[in-house]
This record gives C-alpha cells, structure tokens and sequence, in this order.
C-alpha cells in the first residue's frame, strides 16, 4: 500500500507540470545515459509522456516506477 502513494505521489507531482519544459536523463543501460530536452504531454494512469524538444514527431514514454527508482531523472525547467 505504501508503493501506490509513493507513485500516487510522483504522478501528482508530474501532472502539475505538463506542458512546461522538463530536462530527461534517462539510463539506456550498459552505460548509456541519454540526456535530452523535452516537454510533458500527457499523464496517465501508469506512464507518463514527453514530446522531445528539437523532434516534433518522437515521443517517449516512462513509467512513475522509472521516476522512483532512478531510472528516468526531471529536472523541470522554470
């Protein structure tokens, strides 16, 4: 039960930024760390969407779980 506040509590926190600027550093495995610029789209129930900044057509998907373990790192952007 404590999980589904922690996550409850990420997606809250992330639904009070969409549509503003957000800096993504996301671990690609084997050693790769992806650091891009993008905005937050869309929240839902289980996953959360960003629209990179400098591509207008790729989206990417990340789960609050990513959020809680490190995976996937916000920075928001003013």
């Amino acid at each position: 039960m404590q999980g589904r506040n922690v996550l409850a509590s990420i997606k809250n926190e992330i639904d009070k930024h969409i549509g503003e600027k957000v800096t993504l550093k996301a671990n690609g495995g084997r050693k790769k760390v992806f650091i891009k610029n993008g905005i937050i789209e869309e929240t839902y129930p289980s996953i959360f969407i960003v629209r990179l900044e400098n591509d207008t057509q790729r989206r990417v998907s990340y789960s609050y779980s990513d959020v809680l373990t490190k995976t996937v790192q916000l920075n928001f952007v003013g």
